[in-house]
């Protein structure tokens, strides 16, 4: 089975599961874009061929240039990176501990201490 990404305006609007097998071509024929699963970042998690970047999701942007499923942008001052199709915040994210953005201060708050 495929996963498909059904679009309005390039805007993602629905994600099901379709047929994947034969000469049809499936996209046509459901009128949707398909999408894989295990692609994140533009890496596939079982060490497959990457496609279209990410996953699509509700609210998700296809890029048609970049043949890239790319997320809703989650702050004004996080950037888009080219190579993953996703958001980079302007502050790397600490190597431990769980944190939140905080956008007035741009910076990463950490969530509790132990």
């Amino acid at each position: 089975m495929a996963h498909y990404a059904v679009l309005d305006n390039n805007i993602v609007t629905q994600v099901f599961v379709g047929k994947d097998e034969g000469d049809t071509n499936w996209e046509e024929y459901y009128g949707a874009k398909r999408t894989s699963f295990n692609t994140s970042g533009g890496v596939h998690a079982n060490d497959g061929t990457p496609f279209r970047k990410n996953y699509a999701g509700i609210g998700y942007t296809f890029d048609e240039e970049r043949d890239a499923f790319i997320p809703p942008q989650p702050y004004p001052s996080w950037t888009l990176n080219e190579d993953t199709c996703l958001w980079d915040s302007p502050v790397p994210y600490p190597e431990e501990g769980m944190y939140k953005w905080d956008e007035d201060n741009q910076e990463w708050v950490e969530l509790w201490t132990e």
